[in-house]
């Protein structure tokens, strides 16, 4: 066959915010999308690319390319030193009038004319004017939805007014909602709430559930149907989700053969992992709240002194801290350090997957971001659950009255969690009367997840019509 009559070959651009949870899901389902035949590029702010050489944490990324996946770069208009963090509100608005324009002309540069056919672009929730940029180009939208399906079924029926929620006259009003459990406000995502300090994001939602939607073909999500089937089909009429999760590491669905391709934006420590070797099985409470939580001093005095009482031994994430260096570990009260040296240890990032995977691990004291949730649903880890902002709320629900999969710590009035209370569900996950129960049950998901994603399994299947709908309907595209 000759040069110029090659088969064409049928792309998926792939769009993220630049944060490292917003990244790994969509590299993970671009990774299965390659595995089934497709071409696909991830287009991300040039932010990442400056980050990424900072990092030297994942070999097998390159500034062109992730294991196959190419990258695309584009402009948010700001410059490389600016703390894109500072005025959140002022950065998504930017980026919302920026951005479509900056990946227009992307696309254009890379896929009008030629052998490559764009014939789907992926986007998330958290950069929605993707699907306006794919209309204008007359490419079929898909969306990542990287949170839970039960979250997904709220927002939707919270922006288009389908059910009641708080408001500012009566703001502890409970919420019912189909396929879900009863919702207090603690429950509820902060989004939602009459409280929430955030605009943008709610804007963003808003432009999503209200504009949006009718230009996104498929509502994929980061999750599984045996993990949330009341959720997903409580939806069933109103807008189909399709579940292609969870979108993890495959050591943690038991592919140990194949790598993982998400990033790092931080070097881990893998020295505990060593440390972790020279422990007992299932006798370790990890603790991590991601990359973006700071807590105040008194949440690190109560996290520490229950640690310290529960005798137990700990592998605890507290970012900026040194292990040469204890006085620069943050807010971690005086003499702690000394004083569980025997007992446990702290770095300032890790291999959470591995970590996880770790027969030393016994249970996850954990924030509940989404994707931290579902690596340890994967490694069959139950979890503490000590939620903040955003979904973390709902998903710490899931966790303790859905899944039951684990406890939920208990605020004061104040919204500072007591070491007592700490303590307490320490106790109650470790060797409670319901620990069994919770260990049944987080061994029970793992089964499944393995299985959903698993070759024929509900995930694999999902991911199988998205990619045989693209290829049937390529014919229509630039």
């Amino acid at each position: 066959m000759a040069l110029n009559e090659q088969k064409e070959e049928i792309h998926v651009l792939m769009v993220a915010f630049a944060a490292q949870g917003h990244i790994n899901p969509l590299l993970r389902l671009g990774n299965r999308l390659v595995s089934k035949g497709l071409h696909v590029s991830l287009a991300i702010t040039e932010i990442f690319q400056h980050r990424q050489r900072k990092s030297s944490s994942s070999t097998s990324t390159t500034t062109n390319s992730i294991a196959g996946i190419q990258l695309l770069f584009f402009s948010d208009s700001f410059s490389i030193e600016y703390d894109r963090g500072r005025n959140l509100d002022y950065y998504m608005e930017t980026l919302g009038k920026v951005g479509p324009i900056s990946l227009s002309n992307l696309i254009k540069d890379n896929f009008h004319g030629g052998k490559k056919k764009l014939s789907c672009i992926i986007n998330n929730p958290f950069v929605p004017w993707v699907a306006d940029v794919a209309a204008e180009h007359r490419i079929p939208c898909a969306m990542l939805w990287i949170q839970p399906c039960a979250l997904y079924a709220i927002y939707y029926r919270f922006y288009n007014n389908l059910n009641p929620f708080p408001t500012q006259t009566n703001p502890e009003m409970t919420v019912e909602l189909p396929g879900l459990p009863l919702l207090q406000t603690q429950d509820l995502p902060s989004f939602v709430l009459p409280s929430n300090p955030f605009g943008s994001f709610p804007k963003l939602f808003a432009e999503l559930f209200q504009n949006s939607m009718e230009k996104i073909k498929w509502v994929l999500c980061n999750s599984f149907y045996e993990l949330e089937k009341e959720a997903i089909d409580s939806m069933a009429e109103l807008c189909q989700i399709h579940p292609v999760g969870p979108l993890v590491p495959p050591s943690l669905l038991g592919e140990d053969q194949n790598p993982d391709i998400g990033v790092e934006m931080w070097r881990p420590d893998e020295a505990c992992m060593e440390w972790l070797n020279h422990q007992t099985p299932s006798s370790v409470i990890y603790i991590s709240f991601g990359s973006i939580i700071a807590l105040s001093d008194k949440q690190f005095e109560s996290i520490a002194a229950a640690l310290k009482n529960s005798s137990h031994p700990f592998l605890w994430v507290v970012k900026g801290s040194e292990l040469t260096t204890p006085d620069s570990a943050g807010a971690l009260p005086s003499r702690f350090l000394e004083d569980t040296k025997d007992q446990g240890i702290i770095v300032p990032w890790c291999p959470q997957t591995k970590v996880l995977a770790h027969p030393a691990i016994a249970c996850f004291l954990t924030h509940c971001g989404w994707n931290s949730m579902l690596e340890a649903v994967a490694s069959g880890v139950p979890m503490i659950a000590y939620p903040q902002w955003t979904d973390q709320p709902t998903n710490a629900k899931l966790i303790a009255d859905v899944l039951k999969a684990g406890v939920r710590l208990q605020p004061e009035s104040n919204g500072v969690v007591t070491a007592e209370e700490v303590e307490k569900c320490i106790k109650e996950v470790m060797d409670g009367p319901g620990s069994e129960e919770f260990k049944k049950n987080a061994a029970e998901f793992k089964r499944t997840a393995w299985l959903a994603m698993a070759g024929g399994g509900s995930s694999d299947r999902n991911i199988q019509v998205l990619v045989d709908e693209i290829i049937s309907g390529c014919s229509t595209c630039v």
